[in-house]
């Protein structure tokens, strides 16, 4: 799936009653944006440093300030953060609210754009 599929995905989870899923969709949610985040950034690795594509996402984000803007690479690094905390289950934490999901699904929307943008500026380190 595109990043735009599994943003729509999310936004459905957050807008509608999704049968079966009971208390389990704020996580699949925050998998969903996650996942989202993930593909953007393999995407513009792929076009503008095919060799960062192929490692982790940590030293990713790490790398992501040399190829983009400060504010891009700030933005991603919290927003893929958060998700990943929100995503995993812990026992003694409550699952992210709608408010928290929408903010960081407009982070990640935002992030799209900006990630293109970046893209077709033909920034270089």
């Amino acid at each position: 799936m595109t990043p735009d599929e599994l943003l729509a995905e999310a936004d459905r989870l957050l807008t509608t009653a999704v049968p079966g899923t009971h208390g389990r969709w704020p996580r699949a949610c925050a998998w969903l944006i996650r996942l989202a985040l993930e593909e953007a950034l393999d995407g513009f690795w792929a076009r503008v440093e095919p060799a960062a594509a192929e490692c982790a996402m940590r030293p990713q984000l790490l790398l992501l300030p040399q190829y983009a803007d400060e504010e891009t690479a700030l933005l991603a690094r919290a927003a893929w953060t958060g998700l990943t905390r929100a995503a995993h289950h812990h026992p003694y934490e409550l699952a992210p609210t709608t408010a928290e999901l929408r903010r960081w699904h407009g982070v990640v929307s935002d992030l799209l754009v900006r990630l293109d943008r970046q893209v077709s500026a033909g920034i270089r380190p």
